[in-house]
């Protein structure tokens, strides 16, 4: 017999720079935290709907998407498809997110609708035993400070900044803070950094180390020591419309996001015990 549900944990995936691995990273960090044992569910925010692809969610199959949680016709629960790793679902999204921004012109409170969505999904979970709730939300970004990153930012506890080891990864990471840092005076008072992430990182290059050391020079311990490698197998598995954990448990990647997902786990409960 499992005990009640712990608080639901809302972290957005999020950097204004595109090609950085946000999406790579809301669908393999998801799949490792479902892996060991949480429940967990990815919200699509990008109008690409790469995510849901990624998640094996077919386009023609999206009836229900983002767009009408944010909208209010359709509850985050509702929307929610199950994906092929147990305990994991996605909220999926396609084109009509395009438009959203034009939709919610005229509503003084558009910057809060998603947050309203996860408000509306964490009072469902209450008193839901431990096995059947949702323990973290994992919002996948697009690559802009839109409407939509805005309401993720505002709908989230943390945020988690995918950070690519090449030329210009550093472009916009002072600026995203700063974006970040407004938000908390605006929007969302108790939004933090939950913690940077490497991606795309290739050991055997100076700069890929050059980029490391000035990311933790930058950020300090809020940088994760997991590093997610440059990695073949991980850019194969979104076109199988699978997690690199489903597509190839034994490489690298696979292996990196499973020790992220660990790390990010240890870091909440110490969030948790402070």
């Amino acid at each position: 017999m499992t005990g009640p549900a712990q608080k639901l944990r809302t972290l957005a995936i999020a950097n204004q720079k595109g090609g950085v691995g946000k999406t790579t990273t809301a669908i393999n960090l998801g799949t490792a935290l479902a892996a060991i044992g949480e429940r967990v569910l990815v919200i699509d925010l990008d109008p690409q709907g790469n995510a849901s692809t990624g998640l094996g969610v077919p386009a023609e199959t999206r009836t229900r998407t983002s767009y009408d949680a944010i909208m209010g016709t359709s509850s985050l629960l509702d929307t929610a498809v199950p994906t092929a790793i147990p305990g994991l679902f996605v909220v999926p999204a396609n084109q009509d997110l395009v438009g959203l921004e034009s939709d919610l012109s005229g509503d003084a409170s558009r910057a809060y609708k998603l947050r309203d969505a996860v408000a509306g999904l964490a009072a469902h979970m209450q008193g839901k035993p431990a096995d059947q709730a949702f323990k973290y939300v994992l919002i996948d970004c697009p690559p802009s400070l839109s409407i939509l990153t805005l309401n993720a930012l505002a709908a989230a506890d943390a945020v988690l900044v995918p950070v690519q080891c090449e030329f210009f990864a550093l472009e916009g990471i002072s600026q995203l803070k700063e974006s970040i840092d407004q938000i908390r005076a605006t929007l969302n008072p108790r939004l933090e950094i939950q913690g940077v992430v490497l991606t795309m990182h290739d050991a055997r290059t100076t700069l890929s180390r050059e980029v490391a050391d000035e990311v933790r020079a930058f950020f300090g311990h809020k940088v994760y020591g997991s590093v997610i490698p440059r990695n073949t197998r991980v850019a194969e598995a979104p076109s199988h419309g699978k997690p690199i954990l489903l597509y190839d448990y034994d490489c690298a990647g696979s292996q990196a996001y499973i020790r992220l997902a660990t790390e990010i786990i240890e870091r909440e409960r110490k969030t948790k015990a402070a």
